[in-house]
C-alpha cells in the first residue's frame, strides 16, 4: 500500500470557507452589475423566434450545456452548440431567427468568436456573457452582459472557479425570468418531465394504470378460493375485485 500523503499546513475546513465565501462575493459583485443590458438580453431571448443556441468551449462550454438544459426544461426551445463543431458544418443549426447566447470570459476564443462571425453573417442575433466589455467577442454582439473580472478562487487564478460559477448563476436567473415571462407553470413543467418521480406525480392518472371492461377481473362473494386463483392467473393482474350478490 502506498503512503498517505499529509499536509499538516492546510486546513481544509478553512480552505474550503474560503472558496465559498469567494464565490459568494463574486455573486455579489454580479448582483451590483445587474444594468439595462441584462433588461435587453431578456427582451431579445424571450421575444426569439428561433431556438436559444448556448454556447462556449472548455468549463464556459459546461457551463453552457447546463444553462441549455435548464432553459429546454423550463419553456426556452433551446440548445448546446460546440464552437468547434460549428466550424465544421454544425453551423446550419443556426438560423436568421436564433439568437446565441455565449460565453467567454476573455472574449478572445478564436473558435468562438470564428463561430459567431459566421452566425452574424447568417443574420442571428448575438449576446455575450464575458469579462472583457472590449474584446472581440463583445464588438460582434448586439448585448454584451458584462459579469465582472473577480479573482478565482484557484490558488494560481487560472483555473475557472468563481468565473464560472457567476456564469451558471447568471444562465439560471435569466431562464427563470423567462419561465415566469411565459407563465410556464406546473402542467407545462410537468409536460416536459414524464420520467421519474415528476411525472408520476403531475402527470399519471388514475385512468393510466387501472384496469376496466374485460380487463379487470371480478368475482362474486360466493366464488371459491379455486375461482379466484383462476381469475388472477387469467387475468394476469395480482388482484381481483370482490362483489356482493346484491
Amino acid at each position: 500500500m502506498g503512503a498517505k500523503v499529509r499536509n499538516e499546513s492546510l486546513n481544509c475546513i478553512s480552505e474550503i470557507k474560503r472558496v465559498i465565501a469567494q464565490e459568494v462575493s463574486a455573486l455579489q459583485e454580479l448582483a451590483e452589475l445587474v444594468n439595462e443590458d441584462y433588461r435587453n438580453a431578456v427582451q431579445l431571448l424571450y421575444s426569439c423566434r428561433g431556438k436559444v443556441i448556448v454556447s462556449g468551449i472548455g468549463k464556459s462550454g459546461i457551463i453552457a450545456r447546463k444553462i441549455a438544459s435548464t432553459m429546454a426544461s423550463t419553456g426556452t426551445s433551446s440548445m448546446f452548440l460546440h464552437p468547434a463543431e460549428a466550424l465544421h458544418g454544425d453551423l446550419g443549426m443556426v438560423s436568421a431567427d436564433d439568437v446565441l447566447l455565449v460565453i467567454s470570459k476573455s472574449g478572445e476564443s478564436m473558435e468562438v468568436n470564428e463561430m459567431l462571425t459566421v452566425a452574424h453573417r447568417i443574420g442571428a442575433k448575438i449576446i455575450a456573457i464575458t469579462s472583457n466589455k472590449k474584446s472581440t467577442m463583445a464588438k460582434i454582439s448586439e448585448v454584451v452582459l458584462y459579469t465582472g473580472n473577480a479573482e478565482e478562487a484557484c490558488p494560481l487564478n487560472l483555473a475557472p472557479t468563481c468565473s464560472s460559477t457567476v456564469c451558471l448563476v447568471l444562465g439560471d436567473a435569466l431562464a427563470v425570468i423567462l419561465m415566469k415571462m411565459r407563465k410556464f407553470g406546473i402542467d407545462e413543467f410537468a409536460l416536459l418531465h414524464p420520467g421519474g418521480r415528476i411525472g408520476k406525480r403531475f402527470l399519471l392518472r388514475v385512468s393510466d394504470v387501472m384496469l376496466g371492461g374485460e380487463k379487470n377481473p371480478v368475482i362474486s362473494v360466493t366464488a371459491t378460493v379455486q375461482e379466484l386463483l383462476m381469475t388472477i392467473t387469467e387475468k394476469q393482474a395480482g388482484a381481483v375485485s370482490v362483489t356482493g350478490e346484491g
